[in-house]
């Protein structure tokens, strides 16, 4: 249980390729990262990343109409079949080349999958108990070039597919009798789209060159025919013998109206399902190069959605073609377009930036807005009390991002270079990050602005970053003049600069207790400064190799330093001696690149861990670096406790063990081949003639870790990766966890104790069977009035324990004064007697702050709403006060004039 960190969410990416889709009910979009699947709650402001992971990127993703399943693709031809509800995998399935597109049928029964230039139908899974959940229904052949794009009908009656080719084809969902596939065409350029109209078999289609063309059809759906029955034993599936099938069927369906004597009339109208165009209309394009890209249609409001290239949106109403909005989101490529069920929120996915964007196009305003760091993000820092983690990466971007709702809430954007170190200072509302560009800024979350730069005298490139307990001094190491520079961070001067390495600094950590700080650099030395002596240096501890990261233990009593050697050292920075070491190099697990011609195995012998930290009680060490693993270490015992996997991505570099001879040709590595950037660079429009990016190169990013953390309240920690901000959680779904058990505590005698109103020894025994369920019930059960009476009588070994039960229950519970109310009598009475094992109980009560103050925000929130409001009822009801007076005098001189000409009605006959 204590190392039982299992993937707990993907935070710093939010859209890397694929499709999007919204949820039935318009709520949630559902966002494929990489090869996560990622669940935005647009109401409820919240971001969740599915457990489970595919072994490469996600390309296609398709969601049953009820929302409870949803088939996700990879670009191998891999699916797997998940239930949203239980957010488990049920089945695994491969398609053996890659995939276009994926649908469901609005009736839940088919979903249909396009691959190369075929059209597979498949009986939805679910709707029987089946061994195999994917049983192919039909195949579709027409297409000569790869498939692109899938709409079904409403009544699930006939589906449309695009090619690239410049077709579209129309076939039956069964093999009507006057339509079994119907040909468009009327285009120059691939299909991107292709939509029904509501309750009709009208056709919209798009292709790239932003070209739209309308066809109508002279059958409505209910004139379908149905299909006659065959003949048992006749299989004739294949659409080699559909144009036969569809002339012999027509004749015996015409000579069967003349033996039920149908008039001539009749007959043509039972005849062959015909399209025609009706509109052809061209969208207004700034360059030859600004291709369509994207396409969607709601059906109930006739809204068009387009997206170029450009990074520019449409908006349009069919079928007049009226322009409603015409926008642009960014410069970059719009991947995916998807409208939800009322038409009111638009999603936008753009895998240039990692951008996803809702917007609401009647009121012009964004849902919301959300973009990870496009380049390799680099570090990472938690805030004092777990609530917020800030990040840095080589975009010159730090964001800071709500651990609770998975949100980035602010983006700082002041750095022009890589950002290289970030970290909060210890009241948690200053975030300082140090750059390649030669400046360390301080950034302040109240105003979200950069009140503070520190600078150097000389232009210098700034590699690490450190800040004192107190937050008052900022350290930055430098990557070309070995220097540490200290600055004041109340009025931003230079204090002082530290000589004395050999070699570029990797690492600064200030000691948690004392005015130390460590400086580790690749002259395979680390330096001990006494800040408070005029910067002078107490100690050198030589090292066997470079040093590559140092950290402090949170009570400041021990010293881990990573080397490039591989190992782990342990050190006293009292004594200046070395109290361990630890060899990891072997542990590390480095994958082979995909150009390397030796195994993995002979690859990380020159390979070591890059980064390390300290858990929240000091006993392990959480180690990682360029691989798939981090590992993490008993420093007592100085052995692997547990390895966990950051990614199984095989879309990404090093993922491999073993060398495959079968990508090896006479000419070297398959990789090495290549094969032009696609559709999104080199476009070939006549033989011996390409336009675009001719120096645009695939290339499979590496997968490593760069930066890892640990949470302070040891419930969490997280780590940067190649593929995001990873956050990895104690699991708590661990039912049984005993603690001091004996053959006497059971439920029954727990429930009986309570009855008897002995709250204290219920609360013990409950303690000791350790199920999270029967404890909270025993607490609940226990009068307001008698906590204090419990708190005090409650032995000092379970004090710790209620804390930390109260902590994560407050999380969830609405509870808020009652559980209050037990943290404040047990902090008040045995206060002095926890001071002892502060630096122990430092995660619980950092947990336990961190659950009050999510509380605090919201009703903090609340009340400022309803000040608001009440602020607003009250004004305006001043103002209807204010206009009263003149109204009642009105009324009364009418009143006055009514009754004088009552009193006298010949008055004024005259």
């Amino acid at each position: 249980m204590k190392f039982g960190y299992r993937f707990s969410n993907l935070l710093g990416t939010v859209y890397r390729r694929g499709n999007l889709s919204y949820s039935p009910d318009g709520s949630s979009v559902l966002s494929p990262v990489g090869n996560r699947l990622s669940i935005f709650d647009l109401k409820n402001n919240k971001a969740e990343t599915l457990p489970f992971a595919l072994s490469r990127n996600i390309v296609c993703v398709g969601q049953s109409p009820d929302g409870h399943l949803a088939i996700l693709i990879d670009e191998e031809g891999a699916a797997v079949l998940v239930s949203l509800l239980r957010k488990a995998v049920l089945h695994h399935f491969h398609f053996h080349t890659p995939v276009h597109s994926v649908s469901f049928s609005p009736d839940g029964r088919k979903f249909v999958v396009t691959k190369e230039n075929v059209v597979l139908m498949y009986h939805a899974p679910g709707k029987s108990r089946q061994f195999n959940p994917f049983v192919l229904d039909k195949s579709y052949f027409g297409p000569y070039d790869e498939t692109t794009c899938i709409d079904w009908t409403d009544d699930s009656k006939c589906i449309a597919v695009g090619s690239k080719d410049s077709s579209t084809w129309v076939f039956g969902a069964e093999r009507w009798h006057n339509l079994i596939y119907y040909s468009l065409g009327g285009h120059k350029d691939a299909i991107v789209g292709c939509f029904f109209e509501g309750d009709s078999l009208d056709i919209y289609t798009l292709s790239q060159d932003a070209t739209l063309c309308v066809w109508q059809c002279d059958t409505e759906p209910e004139g379908l025919l149905a299909p006659i029955p065959k003949a048992k034993g006749d299989r004739r599936d294949t659409d080699q013998d559909q144009d036969q099938d569809q002339d012999q069927d027509q004749d015996q369906e015409q000579k069967a109206d003349v033996i039920r004597g149908k008039s001539e009339s009749e007959q043509e109208r039972g005849g062959k399902v015909k399209y025609s165009r009706v509109g052809k209309y061209f969208f207004n394009k700034e360059n030859d190069f600004n291709d369509l890209t994207a396409a969607a249609y709601h059906k109930k409001t006739h809204l068009l959605v387009t997206g170029f290239a450009s990074g520019i949106f449409h908006l349009h109403e069919l079928p007049e073609f009226n322009l409603i909005h015409s926008l642009s989101i960014s410069d970059q490529r719009i991947e995916t377009i998807a409208i939800n069920s009322s038409g009111d929120w638009i999603a936008f996915g753009s895998g240039g930036l990692g951008q996803l964007l809702v917007w609401e196009w009647q009121s012009e305003s964004y849902v919301l807005k959300q973009q990870g760091h496009f380049n390799n993000m680099v570090t990472l820092s938690y805030s004092p009390d777990a609530q917020y983690i800030v990040t840095g990466g080589d975009d010159g971007k730090v964001k800071v991002w709500n651990t609770s709702s998975g949100f980035c809430i602010v983006t700082f954007t002041e750095h022009t270079s890589s950002v290289t170190a970030v970290t909060f200072n210890s009241t948690g509302f200053v975030v300082v990050s140090a750059s390649l560009d030669g400046t360390v800024r301080a950034f302040d979350l109240h105003r979200y602005r950069n009140f503070r730069t520190f600078t150097s005298p000389q232009l210098t490139q700034f590699f690490c970053l450190a800040l004192d307990s107190s937050g008052e001094i900022v350290c930055a190491g430098s990557q070309d003049s070995f220097e540490v520079f200290v600055w004041s961070m109340q009025s931003g001067r230079l204090l002082d600069v530290l000589a004395g390495h050999e070699g570029p600094v990797s690492s600064l950590s200030f000691c948690p207790t004392q005015a130390i700080l460590a400086s580790a650099s690749w002259d395979k030395t680390v330096k001990l400064w006494d800040m408070v002596d005029s910067w002078k240096t107490k100690e050198t501890l030589r090292l066997t190799s470079d040093a590559l990261a140092v950290t402090f233990r949170p009570d400041g009593a021990e010293l881990a330093v990573v080397t490039l050697d591989g190992q782990i050292t342990f050190w006293d920075p009292h004594q200046a001696v070395q109290t361990g070491s630890i060899e990891g190099r072997h542990d590390l697990q480095i994958g082979r690149k995909e150009l390397d011609k030796i195994t993995a195995k002979h690859s990380a012998k020159g390979r070591s861990f890059s980064t390390l930290c300290y858990s929240a009680d000091g006993s392990s060490v959480l180690a990682g670096g360029q691989a798939r693993f981090v590992c993490i270490y008993n420093v007592r015992e100085q052995i692997l406790v547990k390895k966990f996997e950051i990614s199984c991505n095989l879309s990404l570099d090093a993922m491999e063990e073993f060398l495959d001879r079968r990508k090896m040709t006479e000419f070297g590595s398959v990789a090495l081949i290549d094969e032009g950037a696609g559709d999104e660079g080199v476009a070939i429009r006549l033989p011996g003639v390409k336009k675009g990016d001719m120096s645009l190169r695939h290339f499979k990013p590496e997968i490593r870790v760069t930066c890892l953390r640990f949470s302070p309240t040891g419930q969490s920690w997280a780590a940067t990766s190649t593929e995001g901000l990873l956050i990895f959680s104690l699991d708590g779904g661990v039912v049984f966890d005993p603690f001091d058990l004996d053959e006497e505590v059971t439920p029954s005698s727990v429930r009986r104790v309570l009855r008897q109103k002995e709250f204290t020894v219920a609360i013990v025994m409950a303690f000791r069977l350790n199920e999270e369920k029967l404890t909270l019930e025993v607490l609940e059960s226990v009068p307001h009035t008698e906590i204090n009476v419990v708190c005090s009588t409650l032995p000092p070994l379970y004090v710790e324990k209620m804390l930390q039960f109260i902590a994560s229950t407050l999380e969830t519970s609405r509870h808020l004064e009652f559980f209050l109310t037990w943290a404040e009598q047990l902090l008040s009475l045995h206060g002095q007697k926890l001071k002892s094992r502060s630096v122990d109980l430092l995660p619980v009560i950092q947990s336990l702050q961190r659950s009050i103050q999510r509380h605090f925000d919201t009703v903090a929130k609340l009340c400022d709403w309803n000040c608001y409001n009440m602020k607003y009822a009250l004004a305006l009801s001043q103002q209807r006060g204010m206009k009263r007076p003149a109204e009642v005098e009105e009324s009364d001189r009418e009143s006055d004039a009514c009754e004088s000409t009552e009193d006298d009605p010949m008055e004024g006959s005259d």
